[in-house]
Order: C-alpha cells, then sequence, then structure tokens
C-alpha cells in the first residue's frame, strides 16, 4: 500500500485539477488505480466499473509508458520485457475491454500514444522503440477490423515532451542520444495534448506534432489508413523531397554516432598510456 500511495495521491491531484472545468454538476470524475500491463481480468473488471458508474466509453486514451535508454549490451534483459508489459500490452489490454461494447454501440474512438521513436529507430533506444513500433502495427491490423462499425483509432507520434517522464529519462541517456534528441526541440505538454485530442475527434489515423512529426508521417506512412484522399495526395507528393531531406537527418545522425566512438577511444588510449 506504501508503494502505490504516492501514485493514488497523484490521481486525487489530477482530478482536482480536471474538476476545475466541469460546467455543470453532471460531470463527473472518476480515477481509479490500475496496473493496465499486468493481468487483463484486473484491467477488464476496472473499465467495467467505470462505466457501471460513467456510462459506455466514447474515447480510450492509452497513454502509459515508461523508457528505459542505454546501449543495447548494457541494457538489463528484463527491461526489455517491462517495457513491452508496459507499452504495447498496456495498450492491448484496456482496448481489449472496451471494443465488444463499441461495437456494440457502432462508435467510439481509440487512441495509442506511440512516439517519434516508434517511427525512427534511434542509438539508446533499442528497449524502447519496438515497444512503440507495436503499436503502430497493432492500430493498423484493429482499424481494418473496427472501422466498418464507425470506430477510428489514431497512434500519436509525440516528439520529446517536457513532462516528468523525459526529465527522468534523460537523466540516464547516452551522450549519443542526447544529442541527436538536440537536434529538435523539446514540445510543451499542453500542445501535444490538444494535438492528440483533436486529431481522435476527428478519426485521423495519424497525429503528428510540428514540421519534424509532419514529414516523418509522411515518410512513414506505408500502407497506414488515410482520413481523406487529399491527405494520401500529400504523402504521395511530398515522399520523395521528404527522404532527400531525411537522409541527410540520417547522415548527420550516424556523424553523431562516429564523433562520439572516436572521442571515446582516444579517451580509452590516453588512459592506458597513462
Amino acid at each position: 500500500l506504501s508503494l502505490l500511495y504516492p501514485f493514488q495521491n497523484k490521481l486525487l491531484q489530477t482530478k482536482k485539477e480536471i474538476e476545475k472545468y466541469c460546467v455543470n454538476d453532471k460531470q463527473v470524475v472518476l480515477c481509479i488505480s490500475v496496473d493496465v500491463s499486468e493481468d487483463y481480468e484486473q484491467v477488464e473488471n476496472v473499465l467495467k466499473q467505470a462505466q457501471e458508474k460513467l456510462g459506455p466509453v466514447d474515447m480510450l486514451v492509452n497513454c502509459a509508458g515508461t523508457s528505459v535508454t542505454g546501449k543495447f549490451e548494457n541494457i538489463e534483459v528484463n527491461s526489455f520485457e517491462r517495457l513491452m508489459a508496459v507499452n504495447y500490452l498496456g495498450s492491448v489490454y484496456p482496448s481489449r475491454a472496451v471494443i465488444a461494447t463499441m461495437k456494440e454501440r457502432r462508435m467510439g474512438r481509440i487512441v495509442f500514444v506511440s512516439s517519434q521513436a516508434g517511427q525512427l529507430g534511434l542509438f539508446g533506444y533499442t528497449a524502447y522503440s519496438p515497444t512503440k513500433f507495436a503499436l503502430r502495427g497493432l492500430a493498423e491490423a484493429l482499424q481494418m477490423e473496427v472501422k466498418p462499425y464507425n470506430i477510428y483509432l489514431t497512434v500519436a507520434y509525440p516528439p520529446d515532451t517536457d513532462t516528468p517522464g523525459f526529465v527522468e529519462e534523460s537523466k540516464t541517456k547516452p551522450l549519443e542520444t542526447k544529442l541527436i534528441s538536440e537536434t529538435s526541440s523539446v514540445c510543451q505538454a499542453e500542445q501535444v495534448a490538444r494535438v492528440i485530442v483533436k486529431d481522435a475527434i476527428q478519426g485521423n489515423f495519424n497525429s503528428s506534432v510540428g514540421s519534424d512529426g509532419y514529414m516523418l508521417s509522411i515518410l512513414t506512412s506505408g500502407m497506414s489508413p488515410v482520413t481523406s484522399i487529399t491527405e494520401g495526395l500529400q504523402q504521395v507528393a511530398c515522399m520523395g523531397i521528404f527522404r532527400i531531406i531525411g537522409l541527410f537527418y540520417l547522415g548527420s545522425f550516424d556523424s553523431i554516432v562516429r564523433r562520439c566512438m572516436m572521442q571515446r577511444e582516444k579517451s580509452e588510449s590516453a588512459d592506458k598510456i597513462e
């Protein structure tokens, strides 16, 4: 209980913050503490409990996530398992628990919060990126299943965002990862949240923030669903030039990694001579 208390306390603080924006007494804010990655039956029971009090789920936002950065050989093996459980199964379980009701009602929105690291694998993210890439595959397959039921999925690819999790992650980032991250700016959480909610309401499959995010969404569009013919034509028109720009980015990232490796080797050689 002592371990759970800080998280429950944060939930209660968040509940009070949200209640400030209620426009009438009929709006109810409910918070329930549950580990969405541990036990599917427990997640299902909690969501049933919430729906009994609040009614059926119109929009589910899957945003539970955590990160571990480091070189592949230095990351503990159990970290790969834990990140897959939280970042992937932590979205599978809640979605699985609400999808049947959404299909019965012929309406619903489900959001998966991925990351730009779920579009592009970067140095230091060998444990994190695969879990975020997995959400894209889940969303594409599930969207094809539920589209006839008027249910639309959104995969959000936020950039580095100023959150407590980002601050904690930055403490252990390898130098290469820090230098690559510094090539783009850090976004504010409020800005990212507004974009995600807007895209989810509109039923957009992809949700990106800023010019870099837009370019990545075009480059990685592949066979992902489109909201309109216009979106598809934009992808076709921009793909070539964005690929050229992307190659320059990749060259820059490779250069950063090489420079860091050379500096490290020089430092190690100097230490051996001494």
